[in-house]
C-alpha cells in the first residue's frame, strides 16, 4: 500500500519508546520480518555459512522423504515444504546463488532415487515431474541473469541435473513435451528468451 506524507510525519512523530513498542509487536505478527533483521543485524553467521547449513539440510531431508518415494503425492508435499524453507533461506538472506545451487541441489538429490521413482506407475509420478520440469526451467532463467562468475559452480549442478534426467526415461519423455531441452542445461547454453519461451509453452497448455 501507499503511505501518504501525512501518515509517514506522524509515525516519525512518534516517541522513541512508543516507536520500539510498535517495533516488536509488527516483528511477533512478521516472523519472517524478524529473522531477517536478525540476520541483517546481529546474526554471527554470514549467508554462505547459512546456505551451506541449508545444503546439508536439504539433503538430509529428501533423504529422509525418498521412503515415502511410493506415496508419490506424500512424497511431493514433503518436496514442496523443503522447497519452502529454501525460500525462506532466500527471503531472509537475500541469497540469489543459493535460490538457484539449493533448489537444483534439492532437484539432484530428488534424482538420485531414479530407479525408484522408474518403478512406479508414469500417472503416479506425473506431477512430481511436472514440478520438477517447472523447477528446471524458473532456475534456468534465473541462472542465465545471474553474474557469470558463478555459471562455474551453477554448470556443476545443471550436469549433474541433465545426466539424472537423461536416465529418466519418462522424466526426459516429459521434458520433450513440455519443451524443455537439457541441452539448455549449461549457463552459456541458456536462450536469452527464455522466460518468453516458457510463458509461450504455457500458454499452449503445457507445464500444467
Amino acid at each position: 500500500m501507499e503511505y501518504s506524507k501525512e501518515f509517514k510525519i506522524a509515525l516519525s512523530a512518534f516517541s522513541s519508546t512508543d516507536k520500539d513498542k510498535l517495533i516488536f509487536r509488527l516483528l511477533k505478527k512478521d516472523k519472517l520480518l524478524s529473522k531477517k533483521l536478525y540476520f541483517e543485524l546481529i546474526d554471527p553467521e554470514t549467508t554462505d555459512d547459512k546456505r551451506n547449513a541449508m545444503e546439508k539440510e536439504v539433503a538430509e531431508k529428501v533423504l529422509l522423504a525418498s521412503k515415502y518415494i511410493g506415496n508419490a503425492k506424500y512424497f511431493l508435499t514433503i518436496i514442496r515444504k523443503i522447497s519452502a524453507e529454501v525460500t525462506e533461506h532466500v527471503k531472509i538472506t537475500t541469497d540469489k546463488f543459493g535460490d538457484i545451487s539449493l533448489n537444483l541441489l534439492m532437484i539432484n538429490a530428488i534424482l538420485e532415487y531414479n530407479e525408484d521413482l522408474s518403478r512406479q506407475r508414469f500417472d503416479n509420478v506425473y506431477k512430481l515431474y511436472l514440478y520438477i520440469i517447472n523447477k528446471i526451467f524458473k532456475y534456468l532463467i534465473l541462472a542465465k541473469k545471474l553474474d557469470e562468475d558463478y555459471w562455474m559452480e551453477i554448470d556443476e549442478l545443471l550436469r549433474d541435473t541433465q545426466h539424472k534426467i537423461s536416465e529418466n526415461h519418462y522424466l526426459q519423455k516429459l521434458c520433450i513435451n513440455n519443451g524443455l531441452d537439457i541441452n539448455w542445461l549449461e549457463c552459456e547454453k541458456i536462450p536469452d528468451d527464455l522466460e518468453t519461451i516458457m510463458k509461450e509453452i504455457k500458454s499452449q497448455g503445457f507445464l500444467r
